[in-house]
């Protein structure tokens, strides 16, 4: 039973840190695409950070770029989203998702195709 747990969030000020972690079981995450995705209040779900399954390739959204860095800790099968100078408008649940179909070279999940864990609230206010 593949599954996937997030956790980290919370209330943070503008310009603070978080970090996300997305713990997985049932299956050794190494073998598959990890993807963080975001949906705040009226919008749709959108991509965050991705990395692949094979040499680490990420994948980053320009609205992230420069202030998140995704990584892998395989020994921990988690995947965690450093995530600097928060801003307002980085205010939504995250979700961590992976592909359950995982190819080579994939680097982020087929949103449309994956196992999603159940989001955690990230909130950046003053």
């Amino acid at each position: 039973q593949l599954q996937l747990v997030e956790s980290g969030g919370g209330l943070v000020q503008p310009g603070g840190s978080l970090r996300l972690s997305c713990a997985a079981s049932g299956f050794t995450l190494d073998y598959y695409a990890i993807g963080w995705f975001r949906q705040a209040p009226g919008k749709e779900r959108r991509v965050v950070s991705c990395i692949s399954s094979s040499n680490g390739s990420t994948y980053y959204a320009d609205s992230v770029r420069g202030r998140f860095t995704i990584s892998r800790d395989n020994a921990k099968n988690t995947v965690y989203l450093q995530m600097n100078s928060l801003k307002p408008e980085d205010t939504a649940i995250y979700y961590c998702a992976t592909d359950p179909r995982t190819i080579a070279n994939m680097i982020c999940p087929r949103a449309h195709a994956a196992i999603w864990g159940q989001g955690t609230q990230v909130t950046v206010s003053s």
